[in-house]
């Protein structure tokens, strides 16, 4: 697993050796980037972006944010067995300025509004089975944590059939082998 683009391009990034841990796959990545800066469907510029990253894991796609020059990225992530490899991923990288790792569970009594900042791009990658995709949404919609006119971008598996809140609308969806990538944001 590479970063794809930007400063830190070509840097490879360290993976788990476990099987709980299901990494963005750089197609699937490099996808989901050309889709931010080239849609016609919605504005963001990654460059001056705020980025929130939720099931960072190995921080993937808050990194590959940084390498592209997003402002700020805050990766949350509370898995034990990752959360080592997300901050050498991080420290790698040589650059502490522009980013924080909040270790906590998304799921369990986390506050949105304990977060510091409002967000252009929220990417969600929870695990496949996870069921509360749609509590989360709307925590983040109750927190008015996305900025107006950000967009929300959810990594699930192609199968998975999720309930999103009425607040919120699909942009786009894409499939990539047994991944799906959902584009949207709320009214």
């Amino acid at each position: 697993m590479r970063i794809i683009s930007g400063k830190f391009k070509g840097k490879k990034l360290l993976e788990p050796k476990d099987k709980e841990t299901r990494p963005l796959k750089d197609l699937t990545k490099e996808s989901i980037f050309n889709i931010i800066n080239h849609s016609n469907k919605f504005s963001i510029d990654i460059k001056k972006a705020h980025v929130l990253d939720l099931f960072s894991g190995v921080g993937s796609f808050g990194i590959e944010c940084l390498s592209q020059g997003a402002s700020h990225v805050t990766f949350i992530e509370k898995y034990e067995e990752v959360l080592p490899i997300l901050k050498k991923n991080l420290d790698n990288l040589k650059s502490k300025i522009n980013y924080e790792i909040i270790d906590a569970d998304i799921l369990n009594k986390f506050e949105f509004k304990s977060l510091k900042s409002r967000y252009d791009v929220i990417f969600l990658d929870p695990p496949y089975k996870e069921r509360a995709l749609e509590d989360i949404l709307n925590k983040i919609i109750k927190n008015n944590t996305l900025k107006d006119n950000g967009i929300i971008i959810i990594h699930r598996h192609k199968k998975e059939i999720d309930i999103f809140p009425e607040d919120f609308y699909l942009i786009d969806q894409k499939k990539y082998g047994i991944s799906k990538i959902i584009f949207g944001s709320y009214f």
